[in-house]
């Protein structure tokens, strides 16, 4: 059995949630950190919890994969009660709640919950339920070498399309200068269209791009 102290070092990541006009865009890497030792370099870090509501994770793995599967159970189970999609603040609500009965034994986790029912939304929540809303957040080890990059990059009221690369650079950013963060950037939208998850030849073409004007 692995030790428990080793198990919360499992972590280290950076994830990136811009709003947009039209739906979200999610970004994180695929490094997974036990201390100075890269443990694995293909970690999902960005969930789809349904078509129209996503989740990204940083922190404890095992914490984290743990929340994930229960928000999609209760995601399904909240569709076949009420015949309708779960609200995006709904689910923050939930997950929020959950954490925060377990504040003295928290989960090990930092997350972000968005997704697109009427206006887009993103929700940053930490260890114990405290829950913010942002029009663009980051979290993790990189984050706040990302947020160098969204401050002055983040535009409002921005589509999906145009802020696709800003997401991606900012991973890419971060994973010039964190350790914990690192291998591959995953990259996601949330539109009317649903779910959509971007290949790395996506987002290479992407970070080959040249950058918009203003």
């Amino acid at each position: 059995m692995e030790d428990a102290r080793e198990v919360k070092k499992l972590k280290g990541t950076t994830t990136v949630g811009l709003i947009c006009s039209d739906g979200i865009v999610f970004a994180a890497d695929k490094r997974a950190t036990m201390g100075y030792f890269i443990a694995n370099k293909d970690t999902q870090k960005v969930f789809e919890i349904d078509s129209h509501l996503g989740m990204t994770v940083a922190g404890a793995v095992g914490d984290a994969q743990a929340l994930v599967r229960l928000m999609q159970a209760e995601a399904q189970l909240y569709k076949l009660d009420k015949g309708k999609p779960m609200p995006v603040k709904a689910a923050t609500t939930l997950l929020a709640n959950l954490l925060n009965q377990y504040k003295f034994a928290p989960f090990y986790v930092q997350l972000l919950v968005g997704g697109l029912d009427g206006a887009p939304s993103i929700y940053n929540l930490d260890p114990v339920g405290g829950v913010t809303e942002e029009k663009f957040v980051s979290t993790g080890s990189g984050s706040l070498t990302a947020y160098g990059y969204l401050e002055d990059s983040f535009r409002d009221n921005k589509p999906v399309k145009d802020n696709l690369r800003v997401a991606a650079k900012a991973i890419q950013i971060a994973i010039r200068r964190d350790a914990g963060t690192g291998d591959a950037i995953d990259l996601v939208s949330i539109t009317k269209d649903g779910f959509r998850r971007y290949t790395k030849e996506d987002v290479k073409k992407l970070l080959e791009a040249r950058e918009k004007p203003e």
